[in-house]
């Protein structure tokens, strides 16, 4: 597939698929939305980790409100279930780790386009901001599931009645986020932890996706049994068997990812 609105690039076992709307604020139109979506299962097959970011000044600007028709008549239902669910799914169900370097302002979509994310990395300057009441919306893309599971009950309905932006360093505060970076050293930051989770075993990285996201609607006995399945797999990899060998030799395990 010929990419327009994206950028994709893979190296290193790093894909790195970069929103490339810098005029536009990387806002999200139906083009932009079903090449993530492509890209996202491409890179689930050839990388070791996955890197969401943005082109300019900004990460995501949200719903392009000024594309095609008038914004009234178009149908928002049809648009998430068509055209949003399948990047939210692929990020959630991608058997490797996405990263989201948030590399400027993330609103409206946006935002739940990083915050869906399994980490978040953002420069100090960016800042979140779930826009959605004040053009008479709820936040969607998934930010109605992802806010009250990583901030709590009480800071997303606030985030989400006020409509107010969200620092980054107070993201990082809430639990929003992992890590935030100076400006001047945030690209070499998120692409050292990037290479960090390329280099590692990413087989147990699939079973920690798996196993995370799952405890958020499992009980707790189909939690443990769960558990004990994916150590299993896990236990018969080439990577425990390495990792077990430089513990015990004390040096640094090279891992393969299988």
């Amino acid at each position: 597939m010929q990419y327009d609105t994206i950028l994709y690039d893979l190296a290193g076992g790093i894909a790195t698929i970069t929103l490339n709307r810098p005029d536009k604020m990387n806002a999200l139109t139906p083009q932009m939305r079903a090449e993530l979506a492509e890209a996202l299962k491409k890179a689930g097959t050839t990388a070791r980790v996955i890197v969401l970011t943005g082109a300019g000044a900004a990460f995501c600007s949200g719903q392009d409100l000024g594309e095609g028709s008038t914004a009234a008549a178009v149908d928002l239902e049809r648009v998430l279930r068509d055209e949003y669910e399948p990047v939210i799914r692929a990020i959630a169900t991608v058997p490797v780790p996405v990263i989201a370097a948030v590399n400027g302002p993330a609103a409206g979509a946006g935002a739940s386009l990083a915050l869906a994310a399994d980490v978040v990395i953002a420069t100090r300057s960016a800042y979140f901001l779930q826009a959605f009441t004040r053009i008479g919306l709820i936040p969607d893309a998934g930010g109605t599931w992802a806010l009250p599971r990583q901030v709590g009950l009480p800071r997303a309905m606030g985030a989400a009645l006020f409509a107010e932006k969200i620092e980054a360093e107070q993201a990082a505060d809430w639990g929003m986020i992992w890590e935030v970076f100076d400006d001047d050293t945030f690209e070499a930051g998120w692409r050292a932890r990037a290479e960090q989770l390329a280099a590692g075993p990413t087989q147990a990285y699939r079973a920690v996706k798996t196993a995370m996201r799952a405890s958020l609607e499992n009980d707790l006995d189909t939690q443990l049994s769960l558990e004990a399945k994916l150590q299993g797999k896990c236990g018969q990899t080439r990577d425990f068997k390495e990792g077990v060998l430089a513990f015990r030799e004390k040096r640094k395990a090279s891992f393969e990812g299988r």
